[in-house]
């Protein structure tokens, strides 16, 4: 008897026969498929903080999502406190009247090089006023941070640990605040100088926005200048590598859902106060024609005691200059890379992210001491050659007479008054190569909203810190 042959299965008809068995299996693929679409993606050189910048959610342990931080700034030229309220949105909220708690006092950390007890117990009173506007139920949800900037870190030997020690010891035993495992350090210049960036920018409302949209930042403190803005992705290919140990010329950010390649370089011995050392070491304990006609004396910086006097012909403008580009090291160290700013350091290459120049601290507080800024007015548009046409009159000025021209000018910064400003100008147009004639805004605070905050990099700091909680 025959077999009889049946007709070959189609694909159709096998895949009807084993429906039940796809659907188990495609079904979970599907869901899986689905939630690896919908999750926020993120790049490997992302950090922890910059992730949480993005995709912050509510913490329920956070009244109506209310976040604060506290963030002191212990500077070379005194100590401030900075609190911060943010919302769940991270946008900043009202303390009181004002968008922040801003408090200062001085002298700095470093001031008290020989006694670290004392030098913690110097930020109790700014400890004090930072715990009183922070609600009672957040204080222990509250991250304070203390980062101390170029001053502490120009100390000799180990005086700088011993005094972040004592201060980690005074949150410790006198705060309720919550403290972070390194959340008392010395920032390292690089870190400054990117916090600074994110402040003035998160303020403008640029982050966000493409890289050439945002604003670049020189902040001068008391011991250290940083300079910091975004580049291109292929400038940023192009930055040199940096010898183990230092910081890399870029610091990749993702912020506000766009990543910025941002250049920061830190010039350590160049901030206001510290340049003066360094400007006074070239005239080798001689004369110097920086110093105002008519002071014989000593500037103490680090430390450390420097002969300060003036030459019998008083101070001169031009002299005055060629000392500060000795100082600078301006041409003397050869240049290894495409562009160089002083001391063979790269400069980023320059591009759109520079070509809107922010300037703050110690120029800010001149500009208006010598007169060419308003200091009730949060910006001011200038010139580096500002800085120099003031510096001719200081420079002429004997220190007779220095105060009743000069009457915003601290007592103690009289004789050094010229020797800021050139250095101001030299700084800029020899250090950084900024043309003379180029605006540049000066910035003290920043508008935001109804209100003014300080364009300090504590705000950055708070940002990252109240990010990653």
């Amino acid at each position: 008897m025959l077999k009889r042959i049946g007709r070959q299965e189609s694909l159709s008809d096998k895949i009807y026969r084993f429906r039940g068995t796809l659907l188990v299996v495609a079904i979970p693929l599907l869901l899986i498929v689905f939630v690896l679409y919908v999750m926020p993606s993120s790049s490997s050189n992302e950090s922890a903080g910059d992730y949480a910048l993005v995709n912050r959610k509510m913490s329920p342990n956070k009244k109506s999502g209310s976040s604060y931080a506290v963030i002191f700034d212990a500077g070379s030229s005194g100590s401030r406190v900075h609190v911060f309220h943010f919302d769940q949105n991270l946008d900043l909220v009202h303390i009181g009247k004002d968008l922040e708690l801003f408090v200062q006092l001085k002298p700095g950390l470093s001031a008290y090089a020989q006694d670290p007890k004392k030098a913690a117990e110097s930020l109790v009173p700014l400890l004090d006023k930072a715990e009183s506007v922070v609600p009672r139920e957040l204080r222990s949800k509250t991250i304070v941070r203390v980062g101390a900037t170029a001053g502490l870190r120009a100390l000799e030997g180990d005086a700088s640990d011993r005094i972040l020690q004592a201060v980690r010891d005074l949150l410790k035993d006198k705060s309720s605040l919550r403290s972070e495992a390194d959340g008392v350090t010395v920032l390292d210049g690089t870190q400054e100088g990117a916090y600074q960036w994110v402040t003035i920018n998160y303020l403008l409302g640029n982050l966000g926005k493409e890289y050439s949209k945002t604003v670049g930042v020189v902040d001068l403190g008391g011991g250290s200048v940083q300079m910091a803005y975004a580049i291109s992705e292929t400038e940023a290919a192009t930055a040199p590598k940096v010898a183990d140990g230092e910081d890399p010329y870029v610091r990749e950010m993702f912020l506000r859902g766009r990543k910025y390649y941002v250049y920061v370089h830190s010039y350590l011995r160049y901030g206001l106060l510290a340049a003066r050392a360094e400007i006074l070491k070239v005239s080798d304990d001689a004369e110097n024609p920086c110093i105002l006609s008519g002071y014989d004396g000593s500037y103490l910086y680090g430390g450390k005691s420097f002969k300060a006097s003036s030459s019998s012909s008083g101070a001169n403008i031009n002299e005055c200059k060629s000392v500060a580009l000795k100082a600078l090291k301006v041409n003397e160290i050869a240049c290894t890379h495409m562009k160089c700013t002083f001391g063979g350091i790269w400069n980023g290459g320059g591009g759109d992210g520079q070509k809107n120049l922010f300037v703050a601290s110690f120029f800010f507080d001149r500009a208006a001491e010598a007169g060419f800024a308003d200091p009730n007015s949060p910006v001011a548009i200038v010139r580096p050659a500002d800085f120099e046409d003031a510096a001719k009159q200081a420079c002429q000025t004997k220190l007779e007479n220095a105060k009743s021209t000069y009457p915003n000018v601290e007592e103690g910064n009289l004789p050094y008054l010229c020797m800021d400003l050139v250095y101001q100008y030299t700084l800029l147009v020899d250090g950084f190569g900024i043309y003379p004639w180029q605006e540049v805004t000066l910035v003290k605070k920043v508008k935001y909203d109804d209100a003014l905050v300080e364009a300090a990099w504590p705000l950055g700091s708070a940002i990252e810190a109240v990010s990653s909680t």
